[in-house]
């Protein structure tokens, strides 16, 4: 029997993939792929007939598909931050001749993806208990959670269930940020009055974005003295990024730090801190004893970070229950397209389970 093929789609306000997976010896594999510029389309029927229509003869035509969005999804509907575009799985399904099509928000997509990463697509940054001894409170099949520092902080969480996951999108970005260390709590203060806030999210910190507040905080603490960032976090407070002479100062802090440069170093610590921190909260949360991710842009950016103590010290300091986090296998997805191959994954248990799945 012909192998089955599955259409994933990444849709975002910049730009959209679109792939055809065939599942080769049990692994998905890409056979044709091609990237699209989001708004130079109408809406994304056009695209996806375009698509189709431009996929080599060889391949099956695909029967089910699962498109990834940049936004909430709601009872099969779905409406793009960035884009005009209102979309409808019924629509879609109808117009493209695809007999199951589903949208899904594109960080809990993720979740249909974690458990058939390969070691290629993610790193482990802590071996959990072997499975003989399990960690409280569950088994290595029980939830997981990830989440991901990206521009925001994304997070997701995943229920096993007969013939895939459960995935269950969450704003947990959006909690209170809670200050640990005496640093962590004139930065916040801080914070809150340089953006005019009366309440500020863990994502205000813990993010791309928040790296840059990180510094240019130190920055602000060092008034009179001279740093080779100082000019960058100008033109990234007073700029926007299309305009000439915009510095991305999350970046530019990174770069800085890994040159050995002593303050942009400093932000990156506490930046590792507060995630780290957060990451445990979240993985108590949900107790997820099928395992923690880290995801995001950041991820693999940020690698050697990850690794260290300065994140996995936080992490694990969680009172009583540092035995129950130090038993949890944690990884961080290192793949740019993780996205795009989770949604083939739930692509394919949709065509298994007959497109019964919760």
């Amino acid at each position: 029997m012909a192998a089955k093929t599955y259409l994933a789609g990444d849709l975002g306000g910049t730009k959209t993939l679109l792939s055809l997976y065939r599942e080769i010896d049990g692994q998905l594999k890409k056979e044709h792929s091609h990237r699209y510029r989001s708004a130079d389309w109408q809406d994304l029927e056009s695209m996806l007939k375009h698509f189709l229509n431009q996929s080599p003869a060889d391949l099956p035509k695909p029967t089910t598909s699962c498109i990834a969005v940049a936004g909430p999804v709601h009872q099969g509907s779905a409406k793009l931050t960035n884009l005009p575009w209102q979309l409808s799985q019924t629509s879609l399904s109808a117009a493209t001749g695809l007999e199951r099509l589903e949208l899904v928000n594109d960080f809990a997509v993720l979740i249909h993806g974690l458990s058939h990463l390969s070691d290629e697509q993610q790193v482990v940054l802590q071996t959990g208990r072997d499975k003989a001894t399990p960690a409280p409170g569950g088994t290595e099949n029980g939830p997981v959670a990830i989440l991901g520092a990206g521009t925001g902080l994304g997070m997701a969480r995943g229920l096993p269930i007969a013939g895939g996951w459960l995935a269950i999108p969450s704003e947990g970005g959006h909690r209170e940020f809670s200050p640990r260390t005496e640093d962590e709590w004139e930065l916040a203060q801080w914070l809150r009055q340089d953006l005019g806030l009366q309440r500020l999210s863990i994502e205000r910190i813990v993010s791309g974005t928040g790296l840059g507040h990180v510094m240019n905080w130190l920055l602000h603490r060092q008034p009179e003295t001279e740093h080779c960032l100082r000019a960058h976090a100008h033109a990234w407070r007073t700029m926007t990024a299309d305009q000439p002479g915009y510095q991305d100062l999350p970046s530019c802090t990174g770069k800085a730090a890994a040159s050995g440069d002593p303050l942009a170093g400093e932000a990156l610590k506490l930046w590792l801190g507060a995630y780290g921190s957060v990451a445990g909260d979240l993985a108590l949360q949900e107790l997820c004893t099928g395992g923690l991710w880290i995801g995001g842009g950041t991820a693999p950016k940020n690698l050697g970070g990850l690794c260290s103590k300065q994140f996995l010290e936080p992490l694990r300091s969680k009172g009583r229950f540092r035995c129950l986090i130090e038993g949890l296998t944690i990884r961080a997805v290192v793949d740019p397209e993780a996205g795009l191959f989770s949604a083939a994954c739930r692509a394919r248990d949709l065509v298994e389970s007959g497109g019964t799945l919760a």
